[in-house]
């Protein structure tokens, strides 16, 4: 079974990645920071929103393809992958925007929690109900 679903959400999540990662290559090159932030403040707000997205998507975009290929409903697989996109552009518009409180900082953050938690919920509920009864 391809995980299609998966596909296409992981390739959009990729083009996000790399929209962040050009904005801190471009404003890099911009302001002749060779490596680490070199005390700009700008500079390390796009690294912080970039990092963020590392950290999280890639967990996120493999309890979708474990889900996918459990054989999980597809409502809940586009639900949880664009739901997944929705948060994570709130949360870099949010954040690359200004490092105190934001709405698309807070949503975003929310809604990526949420959208893993459930999907964690799903496989666990998966597990039990398919594998061990």
């Amino acid at each position: 079974m391809m995980p299609r679903i998966t596909l296409l959400m992981a390739s959009l999540h990729v083009l996000l990645y790399v929209a962040l990662a050009l904005r801190v290559v471009l404003h890099r090159r911009a302001s002749r920071i060779g490596v680490g932030t070199g005390g700009d403040g700008t500079m390390a707000l796009r690294v912080r929103v970039h990092g963020n997205f590392a950290e999280y998507v890639p967990l996120a975009l493999l309890m979708l393809a474990l889900l996918e290929l459990s054989a999980m409903p597809a409502a809940l697989l586009w639900t949880c992958g664009g739901v997944l996109l929705l948060a994570r552009v709130l949360h870099a518009i949010g954040l690359g925007g200004s490092p105190g409180y934001s709405f698309g900082r807070f949503a975003g953050t929310l809604l990526t929690f949420l959208v893993l938690l459930a999907m964690a919920l799903a496989g666990l509920w998966r597990f039990v109900v398919v594998y061990t009864l």
